[in-house]
């Protein structure tokens, strides 16, 4: 659901009491624990319980299963989650009892008033250089609060309150939402194209982070991917504003650039350049080239806060990674299963690349789940091209998340567009037959990823299981 964005956004503090419309989902649940920490009364509701559910009423939060129109009685805001349906009973009876109905971007800035706001944002990357910058600062010393959209190994957290002025969180373009935000700091991973259901050209969604940088306090910074041509561009227009601009990668044009980039048995190595002259070594414990610019992102805005190269590195090679996020999920048999919530071709290409270096000559075998059917019309194709990086995939059907069935569009022109010849593809259209299919294509050495951003998480540990039943059968 759409939800206007209020002309004036108040602080946090006078919001009254909250009730989240959608509490369980990563964005509102880091907003329930911000608020909650700084003395809000918070409810919320959600579709289904879960492990997050029962994380945030440990925190004295009431959490209701289901929707009904009686548990919005008592609050003066409500904030409602994208994926909340327009008839859904709780909004419908706050629109009509006049009360503040806010979509969650409002909330967030609500929360960001009075802070040092960073906001990470980028087609790809902006969970994992969220999660990151949050760890680097934190090895600083610093204590920030930060909204992630995801949750932190390290940590168990998506969300905190710290003690510190500075608020890191991720913010999300696919709906324009980031143009609420008006941050000291910008971080923009790289500009592709994604969310053509809501901006409907390649143009319009570029023009989003155009207008974004503009937001951008006149003394503040912004930090630019810049190995791609959208984050070059939008680099450009940053600089022409007069805004201190620094651009990372490994393009040759990056203001702070990782050169000599080398795998090693925990993730990556490189040395880092900035302008021209080295500053020093960083290691990740994390794999695959794309979280070594997703590193440097984070480095250069931990820089232009006033922290340490020393520091932030140290950080930087302790972060553990975040839910999702190539995460490993165990080994069973001799083969390792991971999961990555990668739905982009861009993305799967990357974590593809990721799970070759951790494979270490062994097979790569994906399962993937094609993520909405507007998103799998307009790029199957490019899925299919990437997903040949694997030795073996299993594609499943279409997650369609808030979007109604398109005829014609299924996981099955995801696996039709794999190129002959180059990987082993079958379509499982059946979702329960989807790990055993998996488990019986995998052999000891081999690495299993699962990728996309809908439940095929729970593939993961299914193929674990199934492995584990095969390994007790008698011989």
């Amino acid at each position: 659901m759409i939800i206007p964005v209020p002309d004036v956004v108040a602080p946090a503090e006078e919001l009254g009491s909250v009730h989240l419309v959608g509490i369980g989902g990563a964005a509102l649940s880091g907003i329930a624990r911000l608020m909650t920490a700084r003395g809000i009364r918070v409810s919320g509701s959600d579709a289904q319980d879960s492990a997050m559910l029962e994380s945030l009423r440990a925190l004295g939060i009431r959490c209701s299963v289901g929707h009904r129109a009686e548990q919005v009685r008592g609050a003066d805001t409500v904030v409602v989650s994208t994926a909340v349906p327009a008839d859904n009973p709780e909004v419908r009876w706050a629109l009509r009892s006049g009360l503040r109905v806010w979509p969650r971007s409002a909330a967030v800035q609500s929360l960001l008033l009075g802070r040092q706001a960073v906001v990470v944002t980028g087609t790809h990357g902006k969970t994992t250089t969220t999660s990151m910058l949050v760890t680097a600062l934190l090895a600083c010393g610093v204590d920030p609060s930060y909204a992630i959209g995801s949750t932190l190994n390290a940590s168990g957290l998506n969300a905190a309150a710290g003690r510190d002025p500075v608020f890191v969180v991720e913010g999300d373009e696919s709906d324009a939402a980031i143009l609420v935000y008006q941050p000291h700091g910008a971080v923009v991973t790289n500009v592709d194209v994604d969310h053509l259901d809501f901006f409907g050209t390649a143009e319009a969604y570029a023009d989003v982070f155009d207008t974004f940088v503009g937001r951008v306090a006149a003394d503040g910074f912004v930090v630019c991917g810049v190995d791609d041509p959208g984050g070059r561009r939008l680099a450009a227009i940053s600089e022409a504003t007069g805004l201190r601009t620094v651009t990372v990668g490994r393009h040759g044009s990056a203001t702070l650039r990782a050169v000599a980039v080398e795998p090693t048995a925990e993730g990556s190595t490189c040395q880092v350049v900035l302008g021209g002259a080295p500053l020093g070594r960083l290691a990740l414990q994390v794999p695959g080239p794309a979280y070594v610019v997703d590193a440097l992102a984070a480095l250069a805005a931990g820089l232009e806060l006033g922290q340490s190269f020393e520091a932030l590195s140290s950080g930087l090679a302790a972060y553990r990674g975040s839910v999702r996020r190539m995460e490993l999920k165990g080994s069973r048999g001799g083969v390792l299963v991971y999961d990555s919530y990668a739905h982009h071709p861009v993305e799967i290409a990357s974590d593809l690349e990721a799970a070759r270096e951790l494979a270490r000559g062994g097979r790569v075998l994906a399962c993937f789940q094609p993520h909405l059917f507007s998103r799998t019309r307009a790029f199957a194709r490019e899925m299919g091209a990437a997903l040949a990086a694997a030795d073996g995939v299993v594609v499943m059907d279409v997650y369609p998340a808030r979007e109604a069935p398109v005829p014609g569009v299924s996981g099955r022109l995801v696996a039709d567009a794999v190129p002959p010849g180059t990987t082993d593809v079958c379509f499982e259209p059946d979702a329960g037959r989807v790990a055993e299919r998996v488990a019986s294509m995998a052999r000891p050495g081999d690495l299993v990823v699962t990728l996309g951003a809908g439940d095929v998480t729970e593939v993961g540990p299914q193929v674990l299981a199934q492995l584990a039943a095969g390994d007790e059968e008698p011989t």
